[in-house]
């Protein structure tokens, strides 16, 4: 890991004041890049092909080094450090000490802001936004259209390894309430606990099967296709006006945790703050025959 020695406090809380939200801009980073305190993530998986066809990822790592990232990135390995990989489902988040060993690995710190971008729809950026959230770091937002609209927009690109800048070790501090287990989730279906349920798969998969009682906001549907960013706020009040209208908490889904991360970050932008994310959905839930499961006909 590098020496270079740790930012001056004053300007890391200076450069933490300056986020205005949970997302920002590529002007935002490119004003900002290299400043103290100051720590890029690339947070890319690959979709690949696994045995007999099936889909699975791979570490977007290769892509980083050989395609090039943003100046100054660190890559941060989602299938690592950054997930359990003995979990029982994929991307299962880590215990707060490997979390802690992994943020601090990428040089990250209390002192620390980070920005974290990938180069698909920004749900990988948004599963390592809410990770470090949830393991106590505010001080993180992610980068509006990710690489695809810096590179769009003719921004610099580097390659090759970046070393990490020397932290001051990293302190997880848990938040539970931001995570729903399955127990949790069979008492929402049956009634025992008030909340709203949100499913972030494709519309094509929420027909097929789904959590009964769940409402349904594609992942993908939040970003806008001509600029890869996140819609504007009053498209995703839209998109989201069912779940917004209901007065009790939110706890999103998916088929892994990647795309309810997304839905959860749409919701911070829109003010929510009371959503959880079921971390290991579908995974888990479609793996037990007692769990019910509803269609759309």
């Amino acid at each position: 890991m590098s020496t270079t020695p740790a930012p001056d406090d004053s300007r890391s809380t200076a450069i933490g004041a300056a986020l205005a939200g949970p997302l920002v801009s590529t002007q935002w980073l490119c004003d900002h890049l290299g400043s103290e305190g100051l720590v890029v993530l690339d947070a890319t998986v690959v979709p690949s092909a696994g045995p007999g066809g099936r889909p699975t990822f791979v570490s977007g790592l290769d892509q980083y080094l050989v395609d090039g990232h943003i100046p100054g990135a660190v890559f941060g390995e989602l299938l690592g450090g950054f997930s359990d990989p003995t979990g029982a489902y994929p991307f299962t988040r880590p215990s707060a000490h490997d979390f802690a060993a992994a943020a601090d690995a990428v040089g990250v710190d209390a002192g620390t802001t980070v920005v974290i971008y990938d180069s698909a729809a920004g749900q990988w950026a948004a599963r390592l936004w809410w990770l470090f959230r949830a393991f106590g770091h505010d001080r993180v937002a992610v980068l509006d259209g990710g690489a695809t609209a810096w590179r769009a927009e003719g921004r610099p690109v580097s390659r090759g390894h970046v070393e990490p800048r020397s932290g001051r070790g990293f302190s997880a501090v848990e938040r539970p309430e931001l995570w729903a287990d399955k127990a949790a989730v069979a008492e929402i279906v049956s009634g025992d606990r008030p909340a709203t349920l949100l499913c972030g798969v494709p519309a094509r998969d929420f027909a097929a099967a789904h959590i009964p009682g769940s409402l349904s906001v594609p992942a993908a549907r939040l970003i806008s296709r001509e600029t890869n960013t996140f819609l504007p706020a009053r498209e995703l009040r839209e998109l989201f006006a069912d779940a917004l209208a209901a007065q009790d908490p939110i706890v999103a889904y998916c088929r892994s945790g990647i795309a309810a991360a997304a839905d959860a970050l749409a919701l911070a932008v829109l003010g929510r703050t009371d959503v959880a994310v079921y971390d290991a959905s579908l995974s888990e839930w479609t793996t037990d025959p007692q769990a019910p499961l509803a269609s759309v006909a």
